[in-house]
């Protein structure tokens, strides 16, 4: 996944604005203590932090795709 993923998976599901408050001052212990933007700093993987963010918010595996989007044709 890239980091570019993750925001989108964040924005979709959060909202923009409650998304970068929750990346940045929600202490994840799955992320050993750190918040989702540490441990984006620090060189985790952006779908194993999203996927702690999901794990820790109760996102139903149903949403953790994201929403369906029509195929591009170029």
């Amino acid at each position: 996944m890239r980091l570019a993923d993750f925001w989108r998976l964040m924005d979709e599901e959060f909202g923009r604005p409650r998304a970068r408050l929750l990346a940045d001052h929600h202490v994840f212990p799955e992320l050993n203590g750190q918040t989702a933007q540490e441990a984006l700093e620090s060189g985790r993987e952006p779908k194993a932090v999203w996927e702690a963010v999901c794990d820790a918010m109760d996102v139903p595996a149903g949403r953790r795709l994201g929403k369906d989007r029509p195929l591009r044709r170029d």
